[in-house]
């Protein structure tokens, strides 16, 4: 299996909240969601990401302090990984309207709506928001940018991740048995055909996780450093894997990556097992084997330099932290 998928396995991806809106020029959305916004629409959510697909018209978004604008299109999908704030306008130099003042549930149930506008030009939008947990999305995340858009334009992946979206936000108004895992996977599939889409986009000169991804020795080694890393990996053998000798691997996986293979191996083993100590009952020994290490005093001297505390402090402290 390749690494994306590897990391997307462990994600835990846990639900999506869909709406669709129609605006009418001149508009302006504030779409910026505070803690207290998230709190309710996701509870427990370590981290949110957000995207919107464009299903007509035209319009522009933009990061509130960042960078200029993006023209935006039918058939584009607009994706903040970041969960950062933003605006959507057809100007967007105008004082943004609170996108939580303006939402509305159908009478009955159904789809979420806004309805806002000066009654021009008409642009149409379904959005999503997905939740996930931070640390094992930490390499994909912090290979992405703040705001990124993939333009789909008339292909039937934008009639499939449209009709998706549709089907998330009834199947949020109107829950039924497996309602939380139909609406993690619909989530899912949007994000990944839009990272997809991103990554068969980038340049030849990218670096970063996913540029990884796509380089035929270092995605092996990603995706076998992903797909068993409970193993006891050296970096001779993964070479042995891939088809490059051990120096050859290493240079090319610090030059995409910014860290050797055994350093990301560490990140990536401490990810899970905080995953693990947070989500189960599992004893920190086993936790320990579970990662990789036949030690639990060496697990607790890794886990403590990667977070500060050791796992048993840190799993009370992650717990009393939900309780609140």
């Amino acid at each position: 299996m390749d690494a994306l998928s590897e990391v997307l396995k462990a994600v835990r991806l846990t639900s999506g909240i869909f709406l669709e809106a129609e605006f009418t020029s001149p508009w302006c959305l504030d779409s910026a969601a505070g803690e207290q916004d998230v709190a309710h629409m996701l509870p427990n959510a370590e981290h949110v990401s957000i995207f919107h697909l464009v299903t007509e018209g035209r319009l522009r978004a933009k990061l509130p302090a960042a960078g200029p604008a993006l023209e935006l299109e039918a058939g584009d999908l607009l994706m903040f990984p970041h969960g950062d704030g933003h605006l959507l306008g057809s100007d967007v130099q105008l004082p943004g309207v609170p996108a939580r003042e303006l939402a509305q549930t159908a009478p009955g149930g159904g789809l979420a709506h806004i309805r806002h506008g000066g009654g021009g030009a008409r642009s149409r939008i379904v959005c999503g928001f997905m939740a996930c947990d931070k640390r094992t999305c930490k390499p994909l995340l912090g290979a992405l940018p703040r705001m990124l858009r993939v333009s789909l334009g008339d292909s039937p992946a934008a009639q499939w991740i449209e009709a998706t979206l549709r089907k998330g936000a009834l199947e949020l108004q109107a829950p039924s048995a497996g309602s939380e895992v139909l609406l993690g996977r619909l989530a899912e599939l949007v994000f990944v055909e839009g990272i997809r889409e991103y990554v068969r986009s980038l340049p030849e000169s990218q670096q970063g996780w996913l540029a990884g991804l796509r380089d035929p020795h270092v995605g092996r080694a990603l995706a076998l450093l992903h797909g068993d890393p409970a193993r006891a990996w050296e970096v001779e053998a993964l070479a042995r894997e891939t088809g490059l000798s051990r120096s050859a691997l290493a240079d090319r996986f610090v030059a995409l990556l910014g860290e050797p293979p055994m350093q990301y191996l560490t990140g990536w083993r401490m990810a899970l097992a905080a995953q693990a100590l947070s989500t189960s009952n599992d004893s920190v020994a086993r936790v320990s084997e579970r990662v990789g290490y036949e030690s639990e005093a060496a697990f607790n001297r890794a886990f403590k330099r990667e977070f500060g505390t050791p796992p048993a402090a840190w799993r009370r402290a992650a717990r009393l932290a939900r309780a609140r």
